[in-house]
């Protein structure tokens, strides 16, 4: 339950969200059109900015993170020396973030799902491990992330012209994580927004200081890991990146989150350490299972670095100098191109790549909830497990199971668009060959009907059950990744050049 008076309930009375958090937001409630969905009333309130957000991200509007209500004393000048004591009114704003955490907690699966969809469709980073700060505990978003599909273009594929279509969850690509321990003058998420986009293509990824409210201090989102994708085009002028690579990113001090620390340095392939306190307590970087090779990322400008303290660093913690990365005296483009080519040397040489499906394991072991593991996953799981387990041929069971939308149907559509366009007539009486294409198709419609009749039993459970659950069944069906009768390309499909749909960079 709820402590009175913690900084969670706090946010959540402020946001008028604290009855969702037990009664939780659902899809068709954020879906409904009614007059606040409608109207574009200016937001006064806290609690207005919830759903000016879903508002904008069901639109996949890129601006959803800036809501924010206007300040009460518009009409005070920040201009000039004499207003120098004067300070915006932080009481009725939020980080983007803070926001963001609140509304994953106080919602239900589906609408989770949705929500990471269209975060993913506007290229914002979407949570991977979700804090409670309430509850000090964390949660894998395995199922809110089944539904987000990528299709790409890599390496290997860019002489056929040839795109690769994957589900992220089911994709063993590298993940390389950042985090910072201590104070760091650079910014890290401004970083990797940078490392992540081409100069002509720069896209605020990940929330950062300089954004709207993104100065607003994190109230209930630190421990929070963020997840993105870069997936290459194959266009060499444009990829910053041949293969596809995950890119992790933990809120927060590291010292205060060493179980997602050291889940990162499970799963990843590499973890970045940004720090400019070189003479914290670093025990934290010797732990012992880790699979990721760690990386130390420092600012030669700041006044406290010293050289001989680094290199004390590099010894006790066993960081090997090469993974050493210093700014020096440039700027961020000339740093951000020494970070790329790190982190390709990375994605090149990687060996431990997981799937988020697999992180599963790792999350279940250092002791973080998995958001699969509920009671209503669980049993769609098993529902989806017996409806797929005969499925071997995919169009022969489309024919058997689904014959009311095979070739039947087919060549009655044929039928009807000949009827209007009567392009095959020819010198026939056009009465007589209307007339001849009406009883072609009532003859087809009988046939239809008298298979129609006949229903398996696995057809009609899986009738019963998408009239029950439909997006569940529908997600745990594709995303495992047997039934392709929904699907009929599959869940990795290799298509040539006649495939007409945009790559998608993220």
């Amino acid at each position: 339950f709820l402590l009175p008076g913690s900084l969670f309930i706090e946010l959540l009375s402020k946001t008028g969200l604290e009855d969702n958090y037990r009664n939780k937001l659902t899809l068709s409630t954020v879906l409904e059109i009614n007059a606040n969905t409608t109207s574009d009333e200016p937001l006064t309130t806290m609690q207005t900015l919830p759903g000016a957000f879903l508002k904008k991200l069901m639109m996949a509007n890129v601006n959803a993170r800036s809501v924010k209500c206007p300040t009460t004393d518009q009409e005070v000048s920040y201009y000039g020396v004499d207003n120098l004591d004067n300070d915006t009114d932080s009481s009725n704003v939020i980080n983007p973030l803070d926001l963001i955490t609140a509304l994953f907690l106080c919602s239900d699966g589906f609408l989770q799902q949705e929500m990471v969809q269209k975060m993913s469709m506007c290229q914002f980073a979407v949570p991977l491990l979700l804090p409670n700060c309430d509850t000090k505990q964390s949660t894998l978003m395995l199922w809110a992330l089944r539904d987000i599909v990528k299709k790409f273009r890599p390496s290997s594929q860019t002489a056929t012209k040839a795109f690769v279509e994957e589900r992220v969850v089911l994709s063993d690509i590298p993940m390389v994580s950042f985090v910072r321990l201590g104070e760091s003058s650079l910014s890290k998420c401004q970083i990797l927004n940078k490392l992540l986009s081409n100069p002509q293509q720069y896209h605020d990824t990940f929330v950062h200081h300089d954004m709207e409210c993104g100065n607003v201090p994190q109230r209930i989102s630190d421990g929070l890991v963020e997840i993105s994708w870069y997936f290459p085009c194959g266009n060499r002028n444009i990829d910053m990146f041949k293969e596809p690579v995950a890119v992790a990113n933990l809120r927060g001090d590291v010292r205060s989150f060493e179980k997602q620390f050291s889940f990162l340095c499970q799963t990843s392939a590499a973890v970045y350490i940004f720090t400019d306190d070189l003479k914290a307590d670093l025990k934290l970087l010797k732990i012992k299972d880790t699979k990721a090779e760690l990386f130390l990322v420092v600012n030669s400008q700041r006044k406290t670095f010293r050289v001989d303290t680094l290199k004390k660093i590099i010894t006790n913690c066993r960081i090997k100098e090469k993974n050493v990365i210093v700014k020096k005296k440039q700027n961020d483009a000339e740093f951000v191109k020494t970070l790329q080519s790190s982190v390709a040397d990375i994605i090149e040489k990687s060996i431990n790549q997981l799937t988020i499906e697999n992180m599963s394991t790792v999350a279940r072991q250092s002791k973080i909830l998995v958001d699969e593991d509920s009671d209503e996953c669980q049993s769609a799981r098993k529902m989806a497990d017996e409806l797929t387990s005969n499925i071997k041929d995919t169009i022969k069971f489309k024919d058997k199971q689904l014959p009311l939308q095979g070739q039947v149907w087919k060549e009655i559509s044929q039928l009807e668009k000949e009827r209007c366009r009567l392009r095959k007539a020819g010198d026939q009486d056009i009465e007589h060959y209307k007339s001849s294409l009406k009883k072609k198709e009532e003859e087809l419609r009988k046939n239809i009907c008298q298979v129609g009749g006949v229903m398996s039993k696995v057809c009609w459970m899986e009738t019963w059950w998408i009239v029950e659950k439909p997006s569940l069944l529908w997600n745990q069906l594709i995303g495992g990744g047997r039934l392709k009768v929904l699907q009929s390309t599959g869940i990795m499909t290799i298509t040539g050049r006649s495939y007409k749909s945009s790559v998608t960079t993220s």
